[in-house]
């Protein structure tokens, strides 16, 4: 419930802070001035703000969500041998990565999973779950480790960001122009925007969404066997190996859907649901590893 309340606040928040931008801009309505037609340079300004503006608040904001709706524990000072090693293994790795030491926190959960977030590469968090610290040796979790800094050396938050970005302004954008054609065309509408535009709007908003997200879903399966391979050049290939086997024997306990694209291991699926999911089955994963080369 914590996390359904955060999650819809903070979307409260951002349409809220998306309208007034929208406002400042002059641009308060997508027709043009006769109010027949579209303005389609003030619904590109408007699809534009909502589309970019809610990836890159929602970017902005990632750490300081993970940290609320996981309850991870930044590490700020070590009280432990293992607390001790996971700071000195993240930091000798961001060093070879080439990035700045990031955060690094632990999460409570059975579930073995590790995710990593933030907007800067020079500034992010990486987190792991204590049922990754219990199932796994150290040189399993290393890879681990390297996966997620892999993926923030590589910059996959901020690039996830971006495409999620162009095809929510795509799909605001054209939506919006269906819903407008089957108003004026097909209704006959003539003037401002009756109830046709709205719904065929919401249906049109929909179908595209589902299509761009299959996009989306497609670049995230990508970026987790780069992930993996540069887990496999920290920590080694038959490591990184050995830690998605023993994801594989690991409870089924996902993250949240607001984080699961940053954690290691997804919702396992089949079928036409492989098209939405963030990860590659682990199988895959495993497979490609088994024929990658180490760097």
């Amino acid at each position: 419930m914590k996390r359904i309340l955060l999650f819809l606040l903070t979307n409260i928040a951002v349409v809220v802070v998306l309208s007034i931008v929208l406002k400042i801009l002059g641009v308060d309505r997508i027709l043009d001035a006769q109010g027949t037609g579209l303005n389609l340079y003030s619904l590109l300004i408007f699809a534009a703000v909502f589309g970019f503006g809610g990836s890159f608040i929602s970017l902005a904001m990632s750490k300081w969500m993970a940290k609320r709706m996981m309850g991870a524990q930044v590490i700020t000072q070590p009280q432990s041998s293992s607390e001790i090693w996971l700071i000195d293994t993240v930091k000798r790795q961001a060093d070879m990565a080439g990035i700045g030491m990031p955060e690094v926190a632990i999460f409570d959960s059975p579930s073995p999973n590790a995710f990593a977030t933030g907007m800067n590469k020079n500034s992010a968090l990486v987190a792991v779950s204590t049922g990754l610290l219990r199932a796994m040796d150290k040189n399993q979790v290393e890879a681990v480790l390297g996966h997620e800094i892999s993926h923030v050396a590589n910059g996959d938050m901020v690039t996830l960001t971006l495409i999620q970005g162009v095809v929510n302004t795509f799909v605001i954008f054209i939506s919006r122009v269906v819903g407008h054609f089957v108003d004026r065309v097909i209704l006959k509408n003539e003037e401002g925007h009756g109830m046709g535009f709205f719904l065929t709007t919401m249906v049109a908003q929909i179908v595209f969404g589902i299509l761009a997200s299959i996009i989306v879903m497609w670049f995230s399966r990508q970026r987790e066997y780069k992930a993996d391979a540069g887990g496999a050049n920290l920590a080694g290939r038959n490591n990184m190996i050995a830690a998605l086997e023993t994801l594989k024997r690991g409870i089924p306990e996902p993250l949240p859907d607001q984080m699961s694209a940053f954690g290691i291991n997804g919702k396992p699926s089949g079928g036409l649901k492989t098209l939405f999911m963030t990860h590659p089955p682990l199988e895959d994963r495993i497979a490609a590893l088994r024929e990658y080369r180490e760097s």
